[in-house]
């Protein structure tokens, strides 16, 4: 539950994509999301750098955002091994081979994306700045929830039996008969 509209952060992340040649004769390519680049400006599969066949893309500028009710999962996530920003993809069969959907530092949605198999998700190592900038939002939002445990109310639900159910069946003994042996019983 967001507690107030100031508990949104906004920062625009670009996705660095790597082409390497494919290791199967099905596929040309193969791609990887390699980094981000907090605060980038517009891009449209700008191209950065090329090692022999290895080219790297600045392929797009997504917005990343926080959400104050979030807080949770971004501290789940700063607190990996390597804490990671989440590369959502799809394949697209135009001119760019993949569209970028979304960048997101919470394990939790990324994890809804890889729910369908239609969307490509990808970890990427959070720079050290952007780490900072996530660290001081979940500093400034995050409240630990109180578990308070539910309390039974005392009243006894085993006392009156509210009827069994298929009122087709007349008696108690009748429950577990077989249906051969209840129309034989009828006649």
């Amino acid at each position: 539950m967001i507690r107030n509209p100031d508990q949104h952060r906004y920062m625009p992340l670009g996705v660095v994509l790597r082409r390497l040649p494919g290791v199967t004769r099905w596929a040309s390519y193969s791609w990887k999301a390699v980094a981000v680049l907090p605060g980038a400006g517009p891009a449209d599969w700008q191209e950065l750098r090329r090692d022999s066949e290895a080219v790297e893309y600045h392929a797009a500028t997504l917005t990343l955002n926080l959400h104050g009710a979030e807080t949770e999962a971004y501290l789940h996530g700063l607190s990996a091994q390597v804490p990671a920003i989440y590369v959502v993809m799809r394949e697209e069969g135009g001119e760019q081979p993949l569209d970028m959907v979304l960048v997101t530092a919470s394990p939790y949605e990324a994890q809804d994306y890889t729910d369908s198999g239609e969307e490509i998700v990808e970890k990427v190592p959070m720079p050290d700045g952007l780490m900072a900038w996530v660290q001081a939002f979940v500093t400034d939002f995050h409240h630990d929830e109180v578990f308070i445990k539910r309390k039974r109310d005392k009243k006894r639900t085993d006392l009156t039996q509210d009827g069994i159910g298929d009122p087709r069946i007349a008696g108690a003994g009748d429950i577990y008969a077989s249906p051969a042996r209840q129309r034989r019983r009828v006649h």
